[in-house]
């Protein structure tokens, strides 16, 4: 019981100290969530301790951390197979290979009245249904789980960019027809600068679904390392300690990726309103 009223003091300074802190007219930067981590930390351990709460049903922090330290190598090499050579190699392909398509769409009213809606189809299919046939066609190594990511990935950014293409408006368009420029000229002066902050839309949504996907297709067969593969492995075991330090690795790298993308964008995209200060 201390601990539950541990948790619940805790929450409650934490929530003070947080509304104090974002009423200012400068802000906090990364304090504020800071604090709010640390404090969902807290209360997890108070209320798991306090309650006692089963580690097979919930472990606590604590024990996570413990687990993710003993586990290092671990966790690195099933990070290094299913991010490093699955979801970024996959994101890599299916995001190149969505912007050449988005062009190639914008250059034909055929391919966009065609491809387009099977596109929006193919978006709409299960990955589960998916996954475990790629897992046949391209074997258990990291090339399905690439292929995968690419399915996943392909038509967000298509859809984002193909919007971006349109986004130069009529008048722009006219001073550049004025100026005799080319196709060519046209697309790399005018229309795929406009285009940035949508492509860059879709590229942020991909990271996400680049490492879902990764490791979802290890769900349906992979060699013995990943994290899907080690999810699996341990819900098994009822070894949840180390299913939650692998969440904690796909967390963070996916926030990290995320973040990676948002800074590109930032230094690309300079120019757009969005990115002024």
């Amino acid at each position: 019981m201390i601990w539950v009223l541990f948790s619940i003091a805790f929450w409650a300074g934490a929530w003070a100290v947080n509304v104090r802190l974002a009423a200012r007219p400068s802000g906090a930067g990364l304090i504020l969530p800071a604090i709010f981590g640390i404090t969902i930390l807290v209360v997890w351990e108070g209320m798991v301790r306090g309650l006692g709460v089963s580690p097979v049903i919930l472990p606590t922090p604590i024990a996570i951390g413990a687990r993710f330290a003993a586990e290092l190598p671990t966790l690195w090499a099933d990070f290094n197979q299913t991010f490093v050579k699955g979801a970024l190699r996959g994101y890599a392909i299916g995001c190149g290979a969505a912007v050449l398509t988005a062009i190639a769409i914008d250059r034909s009213p055929f391919l966009q009245k065609g491809l387009l809606p099977v596109g929006n189809f193919v978006a709409a299919l299960p990955i589960v249904g998916i996954a475990p046939i790629l897992v046949m066609w391209f074997g258990f190594d990291w090339h399905s789980k690439a292929a995968v990511v690419v399915v996943m990935v392909f038509f967000p950014v298509l859809v984002n960019t193909v919007a971006g293409l349109k986004a130069a408006d009529q008048m722009q368009r006219d001073l550049m027809a004025t100026y005799g420029a080319t196709y060519t000229h046209n697309l790399f002066k005018l229309r795929l600068p406009a285009a940035m902050p949508f492509m860059f839309n879709g590229l942020k949504i991909a990271t996400t679904l680049a490492l879902i996907g990764a490791i979802v297709a290890e769900f349906f067969g992979s060699p013995t390392v990943g994290m899907g593969f080690r999810i699996t492995a341990e819900v098994g075991r009822l070894g949840l300690d180390m299913v939650w330090a692998e969440i904690a690795v796909a967390a963070l790298a996916g926030s990290a990726f995320y973040g990676a993308v948002s800074l590109i964008e930032r230094r690309v995209t300079f120019w757009h309103p969005s990115q002024r200060k």
